[in-house]
């Protein structure tokens, strides 16, 4: 799965490894971290949760792979005793891990990078360091071969975390909870960004979700304090990221069948850069229409029944 050419590349930033009761993933992607020898690793780990017998010797042997540090390194750790969840446990490990840092790699458990992943990384945590229109650096291409531009990388309006890199002077900025942003203003502005409809009415959905509280994810908030900040990410034109959590055991991901599970990686080559800084509009369409059902929504939206419903409701409303 490795560029032979980068095989033995050191990485040189510092990474952040987030870890938690599974100890198979966790050994692959660990295995290749140590591949990359950084310098400085941090590993964070919820604890186990109190419902799930046989939990808790899944998280032990998940944080002992972790000791097998064989090279120079400093090391510090983030063990939690008891659970947090997805929400509290991760956003709090990138906080801890940010209050050390100015900028670093942030993989979790099942996020199984290439090793030219690193060097990515590395290569755009310093060419954007000061450009505070770029506030996201993406591992993971769910274009499934499209690629966008001739250059190694193009820029987008989504955020994905399966593997990724980023600054201390945007983490600053993260809220969980969303607290300045409200649900009557999310549609408007959504619609500065994207213009399907159906689109932007997913993404309020989801946002009056965290804001309720029925999502325990801390992801989405990142994804939307990049959209309210006209923020960009950088998208590599080749997968660096296999996902290899899809699962039952999954928090998330847990349909094994998802086009996105165990994507190939692809070798990177040559890094050049792209000369426009503008987001590719229709590569963040495509994956957002097999995310939010897009194309089967147009389809029933475009109905003659629907379309009469809609008429109907225009002349009596």
């Amino acid at each position: 799965m490795n560029n032979p050419a980068t095989a033995s590349y050191q990485t040189s930033s510092a990474v952040l490894f987030i870890i938690f009761n599974r100890p198979d993933t966790t050994e692959r992607v660990f295995a290749q971290i140590r591949q990359t020898r950084p310098t400085r690793l941090y590993i964070a780990a919820d604890g186990p949760r109190a419902n799930k017998p046989g939990e808790q010797p899944l998280c032990e042997q998940a944080r002992n792979i972790t000791t097998q540090i064989d090279w120079p390194c400093e090391v510090k750790t983030l063990f939690r005793e008891s659970n947090m969840g997805c929400k509290e446990a991760v956003s709090s490990a990138i906080t801890w891990f940010f209050e050390q840092e100015e900028e670093g790699i942030i993989l979790e458990d099942d996020c199984l990078p290439a090793s030219d992943f690193f060097r990515f990384c590395d290569t755009m945590l310093e060419k954007y360091r000061h450009d505070e229109r770029i506030r996201h650096i993406c591992g993971c291409n769910l274009q499934h071969g499209k690629k966008w531009g001739e250059d190694s990388y193009y820029f987008s309006n989504l955020s994905h975390v399966w593997g990724w890199a980023g600054w201390r002077r945007v983490w600053k900025d993260y809220d969980k909870e969303l607290s300045n942003y409200q649900l009557s203003d999310a549609g408007p502005q959504l619609a500065n960004i994207f213009e399907d409809k159906f689109i932007v009415e997913t993404w309020v959905s989801i946002f009056k979700q965290l804001k309720a509280g029925l999502i325990d994810t801390w992801d989405y908030q990142l994804g939307f304090l990049n959209f309210f900040n006209n923020g960009l990410a950088v998208i590599p034109n080749v997968n660096l990221i296999t996902n290899i959590g899809f699962g039952e055991s999954s928090t998330h991901t847990h349909d094994i069948n998802n086009k996105n599970a165990n994507l190939p990686v692809q070798e990177l080559g040559e890094i050049t850069h792209p000369l426009y800084v503008l987001p590719q509009k229709q590569a963040d369409v495509y994956t957002l229409n097999d995310d939010f059902n897009i194309a089967a929504r147009w389809k029933k939206y475009n109905k003659p029944k629907y379309k009469a419903k809609r008429w109907f409701k225009q002349i009596f409303k």
